[in-house]
């Protein structure tokens, strides 16, 4: 089935599931597992996201307040590639394409193609989304044999940390810092079944800015810089940034680590479940394996 993927996660989902001999196009952001680079890029940012965050908001704010989309839909590409699915989804306009505009480019291609959309905003929601993608590939199977997997990984965390009796570390998931967000969607999920408490957000709802003294106050023992879109290596420089800031000397103390947000936290997708054994691993890193410096590094307390 020629299928187009117009978001990272679906992208990897599609790889996750064994069926990577259907995808024919992805989006400019796609970059996982690096077999899928070899793909027809079907989507265009109008964001330069290399900038400092407080810039990158700027230039989202603008597009925004002009009415000017920020990702554009590559039409005469897609339409090339004759799909007959098309993965998408409805949690974020600021993240991909959104779900009408795609909706609407599928009914002016013959034969129209189906359209999934993943919904998923809680961790069972995403694993409901593996599902559905599955499905739409004729490899329900293969999905089921996948999701089976990954919540046994889960039961793995959950299990070590109730024969130790584990204490639940204070967290705060910084997803963006100027303007400062808290991680929502599925992360306060991840940081609870990882043994942590999330001291901003609760499970399901959209991140939402939070000022910086809301931050401090919730007073977290370990905060997790990890910026939407950035690797390890990123986030680190970015945390050590603000560490070294006058507004934030309330970190000094604390836990601070930098983490790759875009393979572990911000794709919904099956590499969440290593967000959850990552985030186990810092907020009880005695009880479990080695951390992986490619998927977090601590910072230190400024």
């Amino acid at each position: 089935m020629r299928t187009v993927s117009l978001l990272p996660a679906a992208t990897e989902i599609v790889a996750a599931l064994g069926a990577l001999e259907h995808l024919v196009g992805i989006t400019h952001e796609c970059d996982y597992p690096a077999v899928v680079c070899s793909r027809a890029r079907v989507t265009r940012s109008a964001v330069d996201g290399r900038g400092a965050p407080g810039a990158v908001d700027a230039q989202v704010r603008a597009l925004a307040d002009g009415g000017a989309p920020l990702f554009t839909l590559l039409e005469k590409q897609i339409v090339s590639l004759h799909p007959e699915l098309i993965l998408t989804q409805a949690q974020c306009d600021v993240c991909a394409v959104s779900e009408a505009d795609v909706r609407a480019l599928a009914r002016r291609i013959s034969p129209e193609p189906r359209v999934v959309t993943l919904t998923g905003t809680t961790l069972d929601g995403v694993l409901a989304d593996v599902a559905a993608v599955g499905e739409a590939l004729g490899v329900a199977d293969e999905a089921e044999e996948l999701l089976d997997g990954l919540r046994a990984r889960l039961r793995a965390v959950h299990e070590t940390l109730k024969a130790a009796r584990a204490p639940r570390p204070r967290a705060a998931i910084i997803e963006w810092t100027d303007p400062v967000y808290a991680a929502g969607h599925w992360v306060p999920e991840m940081v609870h079944r990882a043994g942590g408490a999330d001291v901003l957000a609760s499970p399901g709802e959209h991140s939402r800015p939070r000022p910086l003294a809301e931050v401090a106050a919730a007073d977290p023992e370990v905060v997790v810089i990890a910026p939407c879109g950035y690797d390890v290596a990123r986030a680190a420089a970015e945390a050590r940034r603000v560490a070294g800031l006058d507004e934030w000397r309330w970190l000094r103390g604390r836990q601070v680590w930098a983490m790759d947000s875009n393979a572990l936290l911000g794709r919904p997708g099956p590499r969440l479940i290593d967000g959850v054994e990552t985030l186990a691993r810092i907020f009880n890193p005695t009880l479990f394996s080695e951390l992986d410096p490619l998927h977090a590094v601590a910072i230190g307390s400024g």
